[in-house]
């Protein structure tokens, strides 16, 4: 187990890639936090955290690798790569539910895009890492659901666990061996720290349905237009997959509930486009699912 991990960590750095370890069967960071910090060694000037630490060093990646079986971590800022992770549902009973990988594809369709062919990873929750190079000039951090739902990025302060890493959930495996594409403009374009939009006006339409319904659906459109800066689109998808299921029982139209949605996740600063895909994989996707009401 240890020389095949030293084996993916040492072909990770042939790569130019930075790595560090991972407790085993894990993907959590094997090194000591701040708190534990003894100031001694390679932090005798300062604690110095995983990202600083991660090494293409192919003599110290085997002496830690002797130790143990480390599972691998890649830090991607200092790689100079962006990963791409679509990911897969994770609350219980969602099998059914649209994937990182359907959402970032549906994502490409509507920009005018074909999904990039690039180095690949299967993960061991069955989702995807993308890995491209990082285009010159920009410094990318990470981010969480806001390209889609179920997709996110990982840049400068992130890592991602490399293949060859093993957890209870299964193993990280190479699909597409190929050197790893540079970063799309068009995705770069949507990664970069956007000009702050302003926030639009939210008129409320005419609601009608049960008491209950309309509630749920205030209080969730109320979520949407509050959401933090960069999960605007992910906290869209949550709140209509809430309220669907009154949808699914007829205690609202559906019309209705799209239309709520529609204004409060444009108010949020969300696109149109990005609002109407969204409201409707996710309505889909919870009236599909939704359990009687005597069951709920």
């Amino acid at each position: 187990m240890n020389s095949n991990l030293m084996r993916a960590a040492l072909s990770a750095a042939e790569r130019g890639w930075h790595v560090f370890p991972l407790l085993p069967k894990t993907k959590r960071p094997a090194l000591h936090g701040e708190a534990a910090c003894s100031r001694t060694g390679v932090c005798a000037s300062g604690h110095r955290k995983w990202e600083q630490r991660a090494t293409s060093d192919p003599d110290r990646i085997r002496s830690t690798w002797t130790h143990a079986p480390f599972n691998i971590g890649i830090a991607t800022g200092p790689s100079g790569l962006v990963v791409v992770d679509l990911d897969r549902p994770k609350h219980k009973g969602s099998a059914d539910a649209p994937d990182g990988a359907a959402t970032f594809g549906a994502l490409c369709e509507r920009t005018g895009h074909t999904v990039p062919d690039t180095y690949r990873v299967r993960t061991a929750s069955g989702g995807w890492h993308l890995y491209f190079t990082t285009p010159p000039g920009i410094r990318l951090a990470n981010t969480a659901g806001s390209l889609a739902p179920l997709v996110d990025t990982r840049g400068w302060g992130g890592y991602v666990v490399a293949a060859g890493s093993t957890t209870p959930a299964g193993s990280y495996t190479v699909v597409d061996d190929r050197t790893p594409a540079q970063l799309p403009a068009w995705i770069a374009r949507l990664l970069e720290e956007p000009e702050p939009r302003p926030v639009q006006p939210f008129a409320w339409p005419t609601i009608s349905g049960s008491r209950a319904a309309t509630a749920a659906l205030e209080r969730e459109c109320q979520t949407v237009m509050t959401a933090p800066e960069g999960a605007g689109n992910i906290t869209l998808n949550r709140c209509a997959f809430k309220v669907g299921r009154f949808v699914a029982w007829g205690d609202i139209a559906r019309h209705v509930v799209e239309e709520a949605f529609q204004g409060a996740g444009e108010a949020r600063g969300l696109t149109a486009a990005e609002c109407r895909a969204t409201i409707r994989s996710a309505l889909d996707s919870s009236i599909r699912k939704a359990r009687p009401r005597d069951a709920a």
